[in-house]
């Protein structure tokens, strides 16, 4: 995969494509690609990208986020191809480079990076003034939420797996919406950005709740009244794309979290 085949989501450095044809692998972009009026560019996508549903229902599946179907997406004769770091493999998408000349990066880390990515993504396929458009009432709703008193300090454990038990990290975008409201991971043993972890008392103690996400395990209420009950402190779903769901989703994002504040 040639250097200059890359466009980073943290930069600026884009040639517009008004005629794009674009495959996008990740599940939260290509609802914000729908959002931003690009729906009628999108040759592909993942079949965990399924917002929003009246509108990708008509664009052709590829496989997963990480067992994409490179012979179809060949077919398809995209001329970009969207992904994030974190959602897909490396190795997955130098295959697709070699084939598809624009490669965009993304990987925000904070709500406030979705500032950048969405610009960048209106630039490159020409749709400047509805990106101008999300991103003036993101930034409104966010320095609304940064405006509000968020109380004391809360540790809320994040948990996304079970069997084995898995949490998120303080190097995470889910951890650092979390520090919008005032909430804070803890520090695990395991220094993964997504720690594997046991239950004890030692981590029950430390901690002033627990978060269950929706996803990627489909965590339920169920689960949260058993878990309440075993450790004794306050357990709460939570709607794991609201949390995690980077791009336009964010701005739902930010409202669900001042909800969960207020609970």
């Amino acid at each position: 995969m040639h250097s200059d085949s890359l466009i980073d989501a943290v930069g600026t450095r884009h040639v517009p494509h008004p005629a794009a044809r674009i495959v996008c692998l990740v599940p939260s972009l290509t609802e914000a690609l729908c959002e931003l009026g690009l729906a009628p560019r999108l040759a592909g996508r993942t079949g965990f990208c399924i917002h929003p549903a009246g509108i990708v229902k008509t664009i052709p599946k590829v496989g997963g986020t990480k067992d994409v179907n490179i012979e179809k997406i060949r077919k398809l004769a995209p001329t970009h191809l969207v992904v994030n770091i974190d959602e897909n493999e490396k190795p997955t998408v130098e295959a697709l480079a070699a084939f598809i000349p624009h490669i965009v990066v993304t990987h925000p880390l904070a709500p406030r990076d979705n500032l950048d990515l969405i610009r960048l993504l209106g630039g490159i396929f020409c749709a400047d003034a509805a990106a101008a458009r999300w991103c003036n009432a993101f930034e409104q709703e966010l320095a609304a939420l940064e405006a509000r008193h968020k109380g004391p300090p809360q540790t809320m454990l994040y948990c996304i797996w079970k069997d084995p038990w898995m949490a998120v990290s303080a190097d995470t975008y889910i951890a650092r919406m979390m520090e919008e409201i005032g909430w804070q991971v803890p520090t695990l043993l395991d220094s993964a950005r997504y720690p594997k972890f046991s239950w004890n008392e030692e981590l029950v103690a430390g901690i002033d709740g627990v978060l269950l996400s929706t996803e990627p395990y489909r965590f339920t209420e169920a689960h949260a009244d058993a878990l309440e009950q075993q450790i004794g402190k306050p357990v709460i779903l939570v709607d794991g794309e609201m949390m995690s769901w980077y791009g336009t989703r964010a701005l739902k994002g930010l409202n669900y979290l001042q909800e969960l504040r207020d609970r």
